[in-house]
């Protein structure tokens, strides 16, 4: 039914990258090339009042750096409603360079916070009043990939997109996952193709170098990690429809 992989099998070591975290042009002219002839990709992690700020930052972090690296990826926060702020669960605000709404998206992030505690702000509120779910349904009908992060999880579920698929949720939340009709596996990253999940809070980090890795190759992805200095760890299940 699926298969799992380390997430530690990206080199440390890799053509391209200097001592001093510098890339040469070679790495950067190839991939830049590709993304002339393929187009660039329209990226956007979902933020909203009561998200969790590593839940966002991190995957955004990890993608701005792939996009350095060769990574045709535009990347932006993009709020559920037309929002000039908006305040994380641990009072980070940001301003959103517009709404999801305004965009056509290849790549979904949401991310999550607020779901166990049943927050006033936070997914939970989100997916009771209906935007965020309806948003992220239209954007996989429309063909983008959609990941949830930690209890972001929670928004793909009630958008119905984990019916009848692997996924994985924060620890928190899993009897809530199990209570739907998502098959909940034990793994740190889950990849069902156009639909990822991940467990709690710092997994989205990995889930992000897994995208880079899948999308932009193993080059791309370890030069990311040597940028920011971090070794995903882990394991990745991977369904029947990747």
């Amino acid at each position: 039914m699926g298969h799992t992989c380390s997430l530690g099998g990206i080199p440390k070591e890799h053509s391209g990258c200097l001592t001093d975290g510098t890339v040469t042009l070679t790495i950067n002219r190839l991939f830049v090339a590709v993304s002339r002839v393929v187009g660039m990709d329209t990226v956007a992690v979902a933020c909203f009042d009561g998200f969790d700020e590593l839940d966002a930052i991190g995957p955004y972090e990890v993608f701005q750096n792939a996009a350095r690296f060769g990574a045709s990826w535009d990347v932006t926060l993009r709020s559920v409603r037309e929002s000039d702020t908006v305040t994380a669960s641990h009072g980070l605000r940001v301003e959103p360079d517009g709404s999801l709404a305004d965009v056509t998206l290849d790549l979904l992030v949401v991310a999550g916070g607020g779901w166990n505690d049943r927050s006033e702000a936070g997914v939970w509120t989100e997916t009771e009043r209906g935007e965020l779910p309806e948003a992220v349904a239209a954007a996989h009908d429309r063909g983008a990939t959609i990941a949830g992060v930690c209890t972001g999880g929670m928004v793909l579920s009630r958008a119905g997109l984990l019916d009848g698929r692997p996924a994985v949720t924060h620890g928190g939340a899993i009897e809530d996952l199990r209570a739907t009709d998502a098959t909940v596996v034990d793994a740190r990253v889950v990849d069902d193709g156009d639909v990822l999940t991940c467990g709690g809070v710092t997994s989205g980090l990995d889930l992000a170098v897994h995208l880079v890795e899948r999308q932009w190759g193993a080059d791309v992805a370890a030069a990311v990690c040597e940028e920011m200095e971090y070794e995903p760890r882990g394991d990745i299940f991977s369904g029947d429809s990747v």
